[in-house]
């Protein structure tokens, strides 16, 4: 009876992943969340498909039990720390402590579709503009470079979206060109800030996705902001749990190269 309910947990969970996996990718979403989920997925479903050889490989041997059980063992391991990041990351986009107003709103840049903003980075910019406008006279950088196959860069993205669908926003926007990566992002936008006069010693907001938020702070704070101000915008649902996922290894890569 358990290796049944075995057998069937890994069917369904299997298939799951591998269709949420495929239809992803089918909308020209790539990225590494995805490839770990479409792993998984695939993984679970050759258990499936396999599940009385592998009954009678590792059963064969005592070493070969070990090696299965210790298999399963780091698998879970593995899951366990997943839940953990997932649960601090909904945890510290949802407790923010109350700031001094800021001097300056970045608003980081998340993608860009033939012209567009991706459904994550609209986010971005509506969570951002809506800030914006309890504090008018606060600077808006939006930092964002060219991305690869795009003919516009998102600073440019990002700038026309706001006067289009915030029309209303007083705030004064500049724009950050030339990044590619979360620690350009900032350590580029610190060159505006300096331009007009706003201190890193000074409180600043930085706008970004929930999943994005806790490794954005480190890098701020690594290259010396003092006063962050946190803005926190919900992933899209569709994409949510991947695109954290994607943010589990880009903190481990983050932590691995030195970015905070």
């Amino acid at each position: 009876m358990l290796h049944q309910l075995k057998r069937i947990f890994s069917l369904v969970i299997g298939f799951v992943l591998v269709t949420y996996s495929l239809w992803l990718m089918s909308l020209e979403k790539m990225h590494f969340g995805i490839f770990v989920t479409l792993f998984f997925g695939i993984f679970l479903s050759l258990y499936f498909l396999f599940f009385k050889r592998i009954q009678l490989w590792h059963n064969s041997s005592i070493l070969r039990k070990r090696i299965w059980q210790s298999l399963w063992a780091g698998i879970w391991l593995w899951l366990f720390t997943v839940a953990v990041f997932f649960s601090y990351i909904q945890f510290n986009a949802k407790f923010q402590t109350d700031q001094q107003p800021p001097q300056a709103i970045i608003v980081l840049g998340g993608g860009v579709e033939r012209a567009e903003p991706t459904p994550s980075l609209r986010k971005r910019l509506d969570a951002a503009a809506y800030y914006a406008k309890t504090y008018p006279s606060a600077l808006m950088i939006v930092s964002g470079g060219l991305v690869s196959g795009e003919s516009y860069n998102e600073a440019s993205v990002m700038h026309r979206y706001l006067l289009q669908q915030h029309p209303n926003l007083k705030n004064k926007i500049v724009q950050e060109d030339r990044s590619t990566s979360t620690a350009l992002n900032l350590s580029y936008s610190k060159d505006i800030l300096n331009a007009n006069s706003i201190s890193l010693t000074q409180p600043i907001a930085i706008v970004t996705s929930d999943f994005h938020l806790l490794r954005a702070q480190a890098i701020a704070k690594h290259q010396g902001y003092q006063q962050i101000i946190a803005v926190s915008a919900d992933t899209p649902l569709y994409i949510r749990y991947h695109s954290w996922l994607r943010e589990y290894f880009a903190y481990i890569s983050g932590w691995l190269l030195n970015e905070y």
